[in-house]
């Protein structure tokens, strides 16, 4: 599971909660010194980037306000290109496909992203899904934040089976019921809609230009196309 400052701490508590129950997760940035998540909490890596182990079963990056700001950061990229070629399933939560995509590993592939996003994933060959989790061979993305939990369920019932990932949904008690029905823009309505929507475009502007920079120089072309699953 990639770290890096910035990153939404629900992208990757949600899905990490169920997974470590059954695998043994490792947590990887640049070097083991604490990350600050966007709401002001820390999260340490245990592992660094060049330790990370290089075969993975599970390659996973979540989104967060930083995000655009590594979009453009070749050695992360490069980590996920390279770990990304072999793992059996590459993930991400939110906009941690973006990052997935500027890597290369998304062309040719169905995927999900936060809503405010959807408009960008094209841009990195990936073809958008307004689905809470996608999953494209082995390629298994979940939209926006929230989506996290869904997402780790589906992954384990995935990799360990449906009866694993019930009893772990209730053991989790997950039986979600918001205190207001705006969870998705088609439920939210235009003027609500609009307002988030806007205190977001700093993120997906900056998403955008970098696609373009990343595509001028040709990143990812080696990725093109389904990885083997």
């Amino acid at each position: 599971m990639l770290l890096y400052p910035g990153l939404t701490a629900l992208d990757l508590v949600g899905p990490q909660t169920p997974l470590s129950r059954f695998m043994e997760v490792h947590l990887v940035w640049k070097t083991l010194d604490p990350v600050l998540t966007d709401s002001g909490m820390t999260i340490t890596p245990t592992t660094t980037l060049a330790e990370c182990p290089e075969d993975l079963d599970v390659l996973f990056v979540p989104g967060g306000r930083g995000q655009a700001q590594h979009l453009d950061d070749m050695q992360v990229l490069a980590f996920l290109a390279d770990r990304g070629s072999r793992a059996r399933y590459v993930t991400s939560v939110c906009g941690g496909s973006l990052i997935l995509g500027a890597a290369g590993l998304l062309r040719g592939y169905r995927a999900a992203t936060h809503w405010t996003a959807r408009h960008l994933l094209p841009a990195f060959g990936a073809c958008n899904v307004d689905d809470r989790v996608v999953i494209d061979r082995n390629r298994i993305t979940g939209g926006g934040v929230t989506a996290g939990l869904d997402f780790g369920l589906t992954l384990v019932s995935e990799m360990f089976g449906e009866q694993p990932a019930k009893e772990t949904q209730l053991a989790l008690e997950y039986d979600p019921l918001p205190p207001f029905d705006v969870g998705s823009p088609e439920k939210a309505g235009a003027e609500l809609t609009t307002v988030v929507r806007d205190a977001m475009s700093d993120i997906n502007d900056r998403t955008a230009a970098l696609a373009e920079k990343l595509a001028a120089k040709g990143w990812g072309r080696s990725h093109d196309g389904p990885l083997a699953g």
